[in-house]
């Protein structure tokens, strides 16, 4: 074996980084996230493959500073205020599905022959989802301010507290108390819980004396700023395991003392590289301590699981959608991102198995879930509107007729007649329609984002909110009585999902019996043959144009009028 070729802990740990280098390559081309390829790197480099980790004190030591760091960013991102802003939606959403997921996931343990403690355990982890996965994914499809997008992560953030809670709970259950693994836990529950008292007195007078302070002096040195957001991490993460509180409700404490502070996402954007480097580690500790060899006992219900994650959360999901008042496709997409479990249900069944509540086992058992789910997931993410498409037509009982949720961001405009209706309602598109307003020219604009939807209402202009790529939505617009439709949807290709929204759109329009001429946008010249042929009776090359006009201005042709357009960096952002 390799191991045995290697003497000191820092040849071991290169070893391993060259592994996660090579795995996470292979990984990338495949397009599955980081968790996936440590995971692997962990079981590969673990007793049943290559037997590389033998250093257990050392990646102990990195694997628990990489959990402090991680729940150091949960809790220094918690914003409660982001639910209230989103409305009702995201915490009935988010705890409707962990309270289904927990329920069914627990009978399910118990038919699959698990004992009862293991089967809260499980339940409990698979209602975590990824938020690191989600958040990226819909990042790149440009969908994370669409409404489905707003309202995974709205429930997201409830999910994250749940994790906090469930953390906290299992640090004062786990006091003193006995689990199926048959070891004790020591320590005085009345200590522990009154040292955590002090704990968050001191994070309040803290937060109220100290932070905002402190941390606007230690800002003028960027570098010691970030070692001071470690170093507030790892102490509390200390301070925690040593009252008995656990690593990772200190390290969450740590993260909710500077929340408050304004440099919060400058600390937050600087530690996540330093997150998924430790992290590895934690991976590369789960995957040494699973046997393979035992895996196979659990195939059947590792199997069952991730069904019930795959297809039983989005369901749980899109019911809850449906019945408060959610079009079947907006309950849809946001179900899809719940379809996987994250890297706190692993967190999380591992401090039971540390408690002595659960046997090592039931780890391996949520860890083939994870990988199973996390790996599925990343595709039905990527290719979310392609399975509404295929399944649409059946999810019709999950939709209450009239939807009257989403009429509300609507004007309910389909009757009247327009001469242009513009999809995209960003920066190119909002000044497309100002002009054409400013000319008697009667606009339509059509966006998934809420923020654009509104923003055009405020400057005085027609709008709808919908999908152009929804073939039901788009067979509803007034389309048959327009001159012009133009699609400003900007293009970013995303993973393994090729689908061009303007091309969707041109057939779409014409299926639904549009005569009128089709224009669209692209900023890459390479795509305008390909446009012409998809149907497009006008490309329109926003950088090429504005060249244009520019040198016209340069060359002494006569400037109009100039139509002001309002900044829309300013008035998208979202409340903290």
């Amino acid at each position: 074996m390799i191991g045995s070729l290697l003497h000191t802990p820092f040849a071991e740990i290169a070893v391993l980084l060259v592994l996660a280098a090579a795995i996470g390559l292979f990984g990338l081309l495949l397009r599955q996230p980081l968790i996936v390829s440590f995971i692997a790197v962990g079981l590969i480099a673990g007793p049943s493959a290559l037997d590389v980790v033998h250093s257990d004190e050392q990646i102990d030591l990195l694997s628990e500073l990489g959990i402090a760091v991680l729940l150091f960013l949960v809790g220094i991102k918690l914003d409660v205020k982001l639910i209230r802003s989103l409305g009702a939606v995201s915490l009935l959403t988010g705890l409707g599905q962990v309270a289904f997921t927990s329920i069914f996931g627990y009978l399910i343990g118990l038919a699959l022959g698990l004992g009862h403690v293991t089967s809260v355990y499980v339940a409990v982890a698979l209602t975590f989802s990824s938020t690191i996965i989600i958040v990226k994914l819909l990042s790149d499809k440009r969908e994370i301010d669409s409404l489905h997008g707003q309202i995974a992560l709205g429930f997201l953030i409830v999910q994250d507290l749940v994790v906090v809670l469930a953390m906290i709970v299992l640090s004062a259950v786990g006091i003193g108390a006995v689990g199926e693994g048959g070891e004790h836990s020591g320590g005085s529950m009345p200590i522990v819980l009154a040292s955590g008292v002090a704990m968050v007195a001191v994070i309040i007078l803290f937060v109220r004396y100290v932070a905002n302070p402190l941390t606007e002096r230690l800002a003028r040195a960027p570098e010691l700023l970030v070692i001071f957001a470690i170093a507030m991490a790892a102490m509390f993460a200390a301070a925690g395991d040593l009252v008995g509180l656990g690593k990772e409700v200190g390290g969450l404490l740590a993260g909710v003392a500077l929340a408050s502070t304004p440099y919060r996402e400058t600390i937050a954007a600087r530690l996540a590289p330093l997150r998924d480097f430790l992290l590895l580690f934690f991976f590369i500790a789960l995957g040494s301590a699973l046997d393979l060899s035992l895996l196979g006992a659990h195939v059947t219900g590792a199997i069952v699981f991730s069904l019930f994650v795959l297809i039983g959360n989005p369901l749980i999901v899109l019911a809850i959608m449906g019945a408060m008042g959610y079009r079947k496709r907006t309950g849809f997409l946001a179900g899809m991102t719940v379809a996987q479990i994250s890297e706190f249900s692993l967190i999380f069944v591992a401090m039971g198995v540390s408690l002595g509540h659960v046997q090592d086992d039931a780890l391996g058992l949520v860890t083939m879930v994870g990988l199973v789910t996390i790996a599925a997931s990343t595709y039905m993410i990527t290719y979310s509107h392609q399975l509404y498409a295929l399944f649409g037509p059946l999810l019709g009982i999950f939709e209450r007729k009239g939807t009257p949720r989403e009429p509300s961001e609507s004007s309910g405009h389909s009757t009247h007649s327009y001469n242009v209706i513009v999809f995209g309602l960003g920066r190119f598109g909002t000044a497309i329609g100002m002009r054409l307003k400013k000319r008697g020219i009667r606009v339509l604009g059509i966006d998934f984002n809420l923020m654009a939807v509104r923003r055009w209402r405020e400057l005085g202009l027609e709008t709808e909110f919908g999908d152009a790529t929804d073939p039901e939505f788009v067979a509803e617009l007034p389309i048959d009585r327009a001159d012009w439709i133009i699609s400003t949807v900007p293009i970013h290709p995303t993973g393994l999902s090729h689908e061009d929204t303007r091309r969707t759109l041109i057939q779409l329009v014409r299926m639904s019996g549009f005569s009128g001429r089709v224009a669209v946008a692209s900023h890459h010249p390479k795509d305008t043959e390909d446009l012409f042929a998809s149907g497009a009776d006008l490309v329109l090359e926003p950088f090429q144009d504005a060249a244009d006009r520019a040198v016209d201005l340069l060359c002494g042709a006569p400037a109009e009028e100039r139509t002001e357009i309002p900044p829309i960096e300013t008035e998208q952002k979202q409340e903290p």
